[in-house]
């Protein structure tokens, strides 16, 4: 039994091998071509609400950590394990509301972990593909919908209530989409996606709202400006 033991060891030691500089400096520049192309990519055609130029900022950052961590633990079977009991230690809490931002992160994640396992024709062609679809459906979608303007309606929870904003929203601008509702036991507050109206409108909208009171705060902004 000890015999298997210390074999099972010895395993342990000698399965460690040196990252190769070379490798890792050529994975290095992809990443970065490919994260900078993702965060432009991101800003152009999200529809989150938050601010996306200071969001993309973090996938560099998110991609290069993870092939950093994946060059170094997959050359040891111990580090592999240990860094299985890191990151039952480590408890990450993030604000993400929005699923499309979820989905760049682990786009950004699945960028580091090809990389870092060398994988790097997989990860380009993949790359490639998905900014085709991203794009295409940018396209697409932006020549059949004009909603380019944010407003956001913020009151005193119990003053106003949702459906008494949908309905004036609906009632002066038609169109529109809800992206976000938060509410709290003092606060309310909800973000529409509408189409770029006439001032008349957006003043007229502000004049319905004061009915609920001075509290009500209402801002429009263009949606591009995120």
């Amino acid at each position: 039994m000890n015999d298997k033991w210390n074999l099972f060891q010895k395993f342990l030691i000698t399965q460690e091998q040196q990252v190769s500089i070379t490798d890792f400096l050529i994975n290095s520049a992809v990443i970065v071509v490919l994260i900078i192309i993702l965060e432009f990519t991101y800003v152009k055609c999200a529809r989150t609400i938050s601010n996306r130029r200071q969001f993309a900022g973090n996938l560099l950052l998110i991609a290069f950590t993870t092939m950093l961590i994946i060059s170094i633990v997959k050359t040891s079977l111990a580090l592999s394990l240990g860094l299985v009991g890191a990151l039952s230690i480590v408890r990450f809490r993030a604000a993400i509301k929005e699923p499309e931002e979820l989905a760049y992160i682990f786009f950004a994640i699945s960028i580091g972990l090809g990389l870092g396992a060398n994988q790097t024709l997989v990860v380009i062609v993949a790359f490639v593909v998905a900014m085709l679809i991203i794009w295409g459906r940018f396209f697409i979608k932006g020549k059949s919908t004009t909603q380019n303007l944010y407003l956001n309606v913020s009151a005193q929870s119990g003053v106003v209530e949702l459906d008494d904003v949908v309905k004036i929203v609906q009632q002066i601008f038609g169109k529109y989409f809800l992206k976000r509702y938060d509410e709290n036991g003092q606060l309310i507050e909800a973000s529409f996606l509408i189409d770029s109206p006439h001032p008349n409108k957006l003043t007229e909208f502000k004049k319905q709202l004061k009915k609920f009171g001075e509290d009500v705060r209402v801002s429009f902004v263009e949606s591009k400006s995120f």
